[in-house]
């Protein structure tokens, strides 16, 4: 059985392996803040799990066991952060924490009932997709914010930056997820956007905000 350790391993290596299917040592100690050595007498463990396969001084690769065990991980984390937002009322800048404890507990039925009390959501508070109870995960071909076009109106459906300092400044532009938003102009020297949503005109979003917005078009 996984070790709380060894599933935040596991999430690691899965969100690199999406970059690249070749992991080294190092990428994933810095992934992690941990040292090379203590990195090394992990993946050694997990090599021997069956979760990835390692060979001394050649990268590390995620099998399909590991990949598995990591998304049904991600699945937990994700449903804990829809059930603290939808069920018990917690912002979408307050649940990461929260849900980082929560993925580790071994009991499915807890889960299973959290997914059955929000109606089997397929995302999550910031438009991340749940996988299932397989390990499957759909995923959507959405478009950042940044790349549309002046004229174009796009709904917000998901985000690529969930960090609280993002989350509370989208709360302060009383920006969310399902927020439609016309783009009236954009600035050819930095690309920044002058946008309306809502009941809110000629907002003005960096080309580093509009960058960490997912959309598509309505």
């Amino acid at each position: 059985m996984a070790t709380k350790a060894k599933e935040n391993y596991l999430k690691a290596l899965y969100h690199l392996h999406l970059k690249n299917e070749e992991i080294s040592l190092s990428e994933l100690g810095r992934n992690l803040e941990l040292s090379k050595p203590t990195v090394n007498n992990m993946v050694k463990k997990m090599h021997q799990n069956g979760w990835v396969k390692y060979e001394k001084y050649k990268p590390i690769k995620l099998t399909n066991e590991g990949r598995k065990n990591a998304v049904l991980v991600i699945r937990k984390h994700r449903l804990s952060e829809m059930f603290l937002s939808q069920i018990m009322g917690f912002g979408w800048e307050e649940v990461h924490d929260i849900a980082e404890e929560l993925e580790h507990i071994k009991t499915e039925n807890l889960f299973d009932r959290m997914d059955e009390l929000l109606g089997f959501p397929n995302i999550d508070p910031h438009g991340s997709p749940i996988p299932n109870k397989e390990g499957e995960i759909v995923k959507r071909n959405y478009k950042t914010l940044a790349e549309c076009s002046v004229g174009t109106k796009v709904e917000l459906k998901a985000l690529r930056d969930s960090s609280t300092d993002f989350l509370l400044f989208l709360n302060k532009k009383e920006i969310h997820l399902g927020s439609e938003i016309l783009i009236h102009q954009i600035e050819s020297f930095d690309k920044s956007m002058t946008i309306s949503y809502g009941d809110h005109s000629e907002q003005v979003l960096s080309n580093s905000i509009s960058s960490r917005i997912l959309v598509e078009a309505i």
